[in-house]
């Protein structure tokens, strides 16, 4: 994404939905001090975790932290020269007022880069927990294109929101994503601590069905995704990239 992006000394760089700083920490380690960045997302407590890894580095002078949501946080106009969101478009109530209010940050030429899941037989590591979770639980199925990390996984879909944002020159690549974890338990605790429609539904489960739940999820890694010469798990995802100019 940073490479996609064209990210360099000086850039002034936007991130959207940074989580606990990612990839808006490394674009700052790039940008120097000549450049900036800065990260937004609607967590303040995730953002609170970016900030103290970002002061750790001494990056505190070349980023800023903002709490709000793409559709409608007030960004500099016309001034971005790249603008990143690593798996958080899809999840947006309003993927177009988003993506108009990216493009409006953006100076002349600036890129926007997004990642987001390809289709959930190409993720398992999201969506055989997902669909575990909708099994025990006897929760149906989200509405066809509801905010979620599948929504944005058709292609034609993703290009004609970027399109009708007036972002040109659209291109999408997709890349291989290969997650490794020590053991089943590891899986199954991170994908509790980083999949928020995992972290919904079992949020509504009693503590003594949530960890029935779990340990549903890691039998069906070991039977499903273990590795034969160790008790580590592998799973192979895709996940698209999309770029944009303005």
């Amino acid at each position: 994404m940073i490479e996609l992006a064209g990210i360099k000394q000086g850039s002034k760089v936007l991130d959207i939905a940074t989580g606990i700083g990612e990839p808006s920490i490394t674009a700052a380690q790039l940008v120097g001090e000549n450049g900036h960045v800065l990260a937004i997302d609607i967590s303040p407590q995730m953002l609170a975790v970016a900030k103290e890894r970002s002061i750790s580095l001494g990056l505190q002078d070349v980023m800023d932290f903002r709490e709000g949501d793409a559709e409608t946080i007030n960004l500099p106009f016309s001034t971005i020269d790249a603008s990143l969101c690593r798996f958080g478009l899809m999840f947006l109530p309003n993927v177009k007022a988003g993506l108009s209010n990216i493009h409006k940050s953006l100076a002349k030429d600036g890129r926007f880069v997004a990642a987001v899941w390809a289709s959930p037989d190409k993720v398992p590591f999201i969506s055989f927990p997902l669909e575990i979770l909708m099994k025990e639980t006897n929760n149906p199925p989200p509405p066809m294109n509801a905010p979620g990390p599948f929504s944005l996984s058709d292609e034609k879909l993703l290009e004609e929101y970027f399109s009708k944002s007036e972002f040109k020159d659209v291109t999408i690549e997709r890349h291989t994503m290969i997650f490794n974890f020590k053991t089943a338990e590891e899986f199954t605790n991170f994908v509790c601590e980083t999949a928020s429609p995992v972290q919904v539904i079992l949020s509504g489960q009693s503590e003594g069905r949530r960890k029935e739940i779990l340990n549903v999820i890691t039998e069906a890694a070991v039977n499903n995704y273990m590795n034969k010469n160790s008790d580590s798990i592998s799973l192979k995802n895709e996940a698209v990239c999309i770029v944009g100019t303005k």
